[in-house]
């Protein structure tokens, strides 16, 4: 890698943690290609990325961010989980991680709160951002369903009392 492409790795990675995205770090070594090129496929399908990453040009692309506290995680062979979600990243490698041993978590970030690897492993628990909208839309529409159950009721109760009466006049 030359120069100038280590200046436009370290700028892009720089541009990723300013904006403050989620970001797990990982180590990978016990990861085949197969299972690698898997958990890519995984994380682009739940808005994530996974990438493969150069410690000295990760710590300098972390100063002046909000994850420069990370910095002491990335020795040894890491890669990084991004995604502009909380929780899919983390979700996704912890899934992983429990079926695949050579993938360890190490810790991360979100926002400007540095996460540890019980703090990523509850951050997986919590339910994604389409759940939660899934369940805050049931909720909204909750009272809906109720409002339009009562002003059917009515309706139909006169119903049946006006069937029950011209019944009781035709007898």
């Amino acid at each position: 890698m030359d120069r100038q492409a280590k200046e436009a790795a370290v700028a892009a990675l720089h541009e990723i943690f300013a904006r403050g995205e989620t970001v797990i770090v990982t180590h990978y070594a016990g990861l085949d290609a197969n299972a690698a090129t898997d958990l890519r496929r995984r994380m682009r399908e739940a808005g994530a990325q996974f990438r493969v990453t150069k410690n000295r040009l990760t710590r300098l692309a972390l100063q002046d961010t909000p994850h420069a506290g990370l910095a002491d995680l990335f020795t040894g062979p890491t890669a990084i989980g991004l995604s502009s979600d909380p929780v899919a990243p983390a979700k996704v490698l912890q899934e992983f991680a429990d079926t695949h041993p050579g993938l360890i978590i190490r810790g991360g970030g979100l926002g400007a709160q540095a996460l540890d690897e019980a703090a990523v492993s509850q951050l997986a628990k919590m339910p994604s951002l389409d759940e939660l909208r899934a369940k805050l839309v049931g909720v909204i529409a909750s009272p809906a369903r109720s409002v339009a159950g009562v002003l059917q009721a009515p309706a139909g109760a006169l119903a049946r009392v006006f069937g029950a009466y011209s019944e009781s006049e035709a007898a």
